[in-house]
């Protein structure tokens, strides 16, 4: 029997996950078990699950190869420990199967070859992020209020006035306001 296990790493990506929900089913899966986790964390519920539904001769189909892990090492670890149970892994795109002795040695170069691409993805953004600071430009969303605004704000709380109010009035939440007062001067 052919079960599917579908991940991504963040809510948001929830479009990505029926797309995978629909080729794993498309492919003839009887079921489909999936995570809205990082592929880095041990501790996936959805495959877990998957791999306790399993039984002998099963297979379990993945769209990609990186569903089952981030790193190379914990993709065969996992695709190891199905082998002891006698299910094999059956990847979408690119076609891996490891029923075949082909498709165990295309598994073990993919995942090493997508660990290597995460890693130098890692890389590029911190030489990226530090050439920005370089530069005087700070990562992440502008600050939603001038120092200015930050300074009144501060004296109006001081004064008395809640922070609810105060924040109202400047058109943002009382934790953007918080966040800005507890910031030290200059930042």
């Amino acid at each position: 029997m052919k079960i599917g296990y579908a991940r991504v790493s963040t809510k948001g990506q929830s479009e990505s996950l029926e797309v995978q929900r629909a080729a794993l089913e498309a492919a003839g899966c009887a079921r489909v078990f999936s995570d809205t986790m990082s592929g880095a964390k041990a501790a996936r519920p959805g495959l877990k699950d998957a791999l306790d539904y399993m039984r002998d001769d099963d297979v379990l189909v993945v769209t990609r190869l990186d569903r089952l892990g981030r790193t190379a090492l914990d993709t065969l670890r996992t695709i190891e420990s199905l082998a002891k149970q006698d299910v094999a892994v059956v990847v979408m795109k690119p076609e891996l199967d490891t029923r075949t002795k082909e498709g165990r040695l295309m598994v073990t170069i993919m995942s090493g070859l997508a660990e290597f691409e995460r890693d130098l993805l890692i890389e590029r953004t911190k030489e990226g992020v530090a050439h920005a600071r370089a530069e005087g430009r700070v990562a992440g969303p502008k600050p939603k209020l001038s120092a200015e605004q930050v300074r009144l704000a501060g004296k109006a709380v001081a004064g008395g006035e809640s922070v609810s109010s105060v924040a109202r009035s400047l058109g943002v939440s009382r934790q953007t306001l918080y966040r800005a007062l507890d910031r030290p001067e200059g930042d």
